[in-house]
């Protein structure tokens, strides 16, 4: 059997696809993470900025001064 994981943008969804699982007698398992959803926006949107380029450079020098 395969195990399926899915990322529900809203709680509209998440509520929708817990009730067809149960409408369905399908089992699942819950999982928070453990991280603030804020800190994980932050690091995501980080990583956006990384690969479209907005980033700084800044020499050693500029930073042991």
């Amino acid at each position: 059997m395969e195990t399926l994981i899915v990322h529900p943008q809203s709680k509209e969804m998440l509520t929708t696809l817990k009730a067809f699982l149960k409408a369905l007698k399908i089992s699942y398992e819950e999982y928070k993470s453990p991280y603030n959803e804020e800190f994980v926006a932050k690091i995501r949107q980080g990583d956006e900025d990384i690969k479209a380029g907005r980033t700084k450079k800044i020499s050693l020098d500029k930073i042991w001064k």
